[in-house]
Formats: structure tokens, C-alpha cells, sequence
């Protein structure tokens, strides 16, 4: 770039022009970085892997909707005893203006909430909840998937021993069992109203061969559907011990796992149909970082990646009036109005 070799030019950008070297929290922001002035009355608390695997518990401010000024956190681990003590840096009258705190299920979520935002409502996000019992459903489709392998290896190897051509069952719609089991996958994680047309043709043929992945299916379907509706928080109540019974009566286990653990957070649970908060913020910031990331091709420097970080989503600069704003920028505008008149 004009005449400078690129290796250079980071260099200086490190060393000079991007500030790093006069950061005020540079000493231990491999460790952790606070913004304090970030914080809103709406947070997000969830967990990134920043590098080679190591996590990172972000806490970030719904307001600011992924932008700039919507890092208020960033501390290495998940220890809730290092992240509380890091938290409690942010003053306490900031901290008791935090009226929601939307996590996941994890218990060090939980009291890091309790101990740093006492006045906050703590809403289990609805996703992880959601993400539980779709899992559910594809590890039923999985162990079906693996019986389908092993019975096709097994005729691949009895027709060998033959010497004849293996007779392998094709459903309507082109797909062998094992196919049939595979090209599954994605639509078992849409609602029904998302099918397209081929797929609800695989669909019928799949609930048809396997009956109990379309009553699992069915119950993670009813699920997403009470967290669907505009509900009141007595409404979910219901709607949810109706959940329960059905829950039951199918005999899966790992639904009634589930059931336990929607059980164990049933308050928090219930706060997200008085909130309607999720952790959606939180996800696309994480979905940031992994990008931000790629582009940099993995974080060589740990404290200039968080640094870079915090310029692009935490630091938010006011630049001062100049003569050039106060006088160039409203004539450079009306010169573009008249021209949009002109044409």
C-alpha cells in the first residue's frame, strides 16, 4: 500500500498509529477489559472461545444491539469466583440500574447474576432451552441412522458372499433408508410450516418407517410452539404442565431430562414470557468475534486482539466540533440535495 510492505505497515498501526501502546487497560486485558459506561439496564451474559479453545465470559448490553458500545466485559475462564470479583470493578450504582440479565442454564451464570445485578430479573434464554430438545430428536435420528448402516453393510457383505447385486429397499422418493436417515437432519430442526415440498414428502416416509422420531419430534415442535405465542406468564404455566403430561406419557428419557431441568429453572424459565429477552444480542456479538477472527487468521497477540476488539465494539469516540464539520460538512449536503433535485 503505497510503496509501505504490509508486514511494516502492521508494525507501525501496533507500535503507533492505533494507540495500543497508550491503552489504559493493556496490563491485563489478556485477562479481562470492563467498560463500565456501556452498561444498560438490559445485559447478556454468555461465554465466547476466543482462542485455541479457551473461553471467555462476555458480558454484553442489549441497548447498543451488537454496535459499537455493546462490550462491557470481556474476562478470561468461567470461574464465577474470578468473574464476580472482576465485575464488582463496576461501581455499585451502575450495577443496580441492571433490571434484566438474560443467561443460559449454567449455575456460575446464575450466581455471577445474583452477586453483581441483585436487582436484575434473571431470563433463561429460550434458545438453549429449544437447543436441548432438538438435540434430543437428532440423537434418536442418529441411533436409527447408525442401525440403517450396519444393516446395509450387513447385505453389501451377504451379497458379496453371493456374488450377487445387494438388495437395497429405495423409497418413493429416490432415498434408501440410510439417505432417508441423513437428508433428515436439517428439516427435523425446522417447525412444520418451514417443510418445502420435497421435504414433507421425506418427512411422511420418515415418521411412517420410524413412528417414535414423529412423536419426538411433535413434542420438541409443542415446545417451540408455547415459547412461540404471545403469552402471559400464567398462560406458559399451563401450556407448560400440558407439556409435562406428554412429556411423560411418551416414556423418552431424555425428554424427561429435560422436563427436570426446565423444572430446576422453572422461574427463570417463565421470566422470558414477562421479558420476552432472549440471548439473540449476545449470539450475533459472538458470531462477531469468530468472523473477526477468521479474518485475522486465528490471535497470535491476545491483548492486541482484545484491543482491536474493544475499538471496533466497546470504545465509543466523540469526535469534538471542528471549523470542518461546523462549515464544509452542510455545504458538501446541500450540494448533494440540489443535484437529487436537478435529476
Amino acid at each position: 500500500m503505497y510503496g509501505v510492505k504490509g508486514k511494516k505497515f502492521r508494525r507501525q498501526y501496533k507500535k503507533s498509529l492505533s494507540g495500543f501502546k497508550d491503552w489504559k487497560q493493556k496490563s491485563h486485558a489478556e485477562d479481562w477489559i470492563i467498560y463500565p459506561e456501556n452498561c444498560s439496564h438490559r445485559l447478556s451474559l454468555d461465554e465466547v472461545a476466543l482462542s485455541e479453545g479457551e473461553l471467555y465470559t462476555v458480558l454484553t448490553s442489549k441497548t447498543a444491539r451488537g454496535r459499537k458500545g455493546s462490550l462491557v466485559a470481556m474476562i478470561k475462564g468461567t470461574k464465577s469466583e474470578e468473574l464476580t470479583d472482576r465485575l464488582l470493578k463496576i461501581s455499585r450504582k451502575i450495577r443496580q440500574k441492571v433490571k434484566k440479565i438474560t443467561l443460559d442454564m449454567a449455575g456460575s451464570m446464575k450466581f455471577i447474576a445474583k452477586q453483581c445485578f441483585p436487582n436484575a430479573m434473571q431470563v433463561v434464554d429460550r434458545f438453549h432451552v429449544q437447543k436441548l430438545a432438538a438435540e434430543a430428536v437428532q440423537e434418536l435420528r442418529i441411533q436409527y441412522r447408525w442401525e440403517a448402516i450396519d444393516f446395509e453393510n450387513e447385505i453389501i457383505k451377504q451379497s458379496r458372499d453371493k456374488k450377487v447385486k445387494p438388495d437395497i429397499h429405495i423409497f418413493e422418493n429416490g432415498d434408501t433408508r440410510k439417505q432417508l436417515l441423513a437428508r433428515s437432519r436439517d428439516l427435523l430442526y425446522k417447525s412444520r410450516e418451514k417443510w418445502t415440498e420435497n421435504q414433507s414428502k421425506r418427512v411422511k416416509i420418515l415418521f411412517r418407517e420410524y413412528p417414535d422420531l414423529g412423536k419426538i419430534y411433535h413434542l420438541s415442535d409443542s415446545l417451540r410452539k408455547i415459547y412461540n405465542q404471545n403469552i402471559t406468564k400464567s398462560v406458559a404455566m399451563l401450556k407448560l404442565a400440558h407439556w409435562f403430561k406428554d412429556v411423560e406419557e411418551s416414556g423418552f428419557k431424555s425428554f424427561s431430562t429435560l422436563k427436570n431441568t426446565i423444572i430446576n429453572h422453572y422461574n427463570d424459565i417463565l421470566n422470558y414470557f414477562e421479558a420476552r429477552s432472549t440471548n439473540a444480542a449476545a449470539e450475533s456479538f459472538n458470531a462477531k468475534i469468530k468472523n473477526f477472527r477468521l479474518q485475522l487468521r486465528g490471535v497470535k497477540d491476545r491483548a492486541f486482539f482484545l484491543f482491536r476488539l474493544a475499538k471496533l465494539l466497546a470504545m465509543i469516540r466523540r469526535y469534538p466540533k471542528t471549523k470542518y464539520c461546523t462549515n464544509v460538512v452542510p455545504r458538501i449536503k446541500a450540494q448533494k440535495n440540489s443535484l437529487k433535485k436537478e435529476s
